[in-house]
């Protein structure tokens, strides 16, 4: 799940503190998510894929053999 978090928000090309605002929970926790220091709740895990405009279901993919994790976004606050 974590993996999919970063995936998806680095492809779309949005900060933590963007993602972490849309979803109305704490940036500093939305990074222990994507560190898998989190356990988050449903609602929470909800809220992150509505935020990310996308069915929670995602959060959940496999990642395939071989696939590489995410590179991190430059600094900043941009939204694509």
């Amino acid at each position: 799940m974590a993996w999919n978090i970063r995936r998806i928000r680095v492809t779309q090309g949005i900060s933590q503190d963007l993602l972490a605002a849309d979803a109305a929970i704490d940036r500093a926790y939305l990074g222990g998510l994507e560190r898998q220091r989190e356990n988050p709740t449903v609602d929470l895990l909800d809220r992150v894929a509505r935020a990310l405009s996308v069915n929670v279901s995602e959060l959940f993919r496999v990642p395939e053999i071989g696939e590489v994790p995410p590179e991190a976004l430059r600094g900043g606050r941009r939204r694509k």
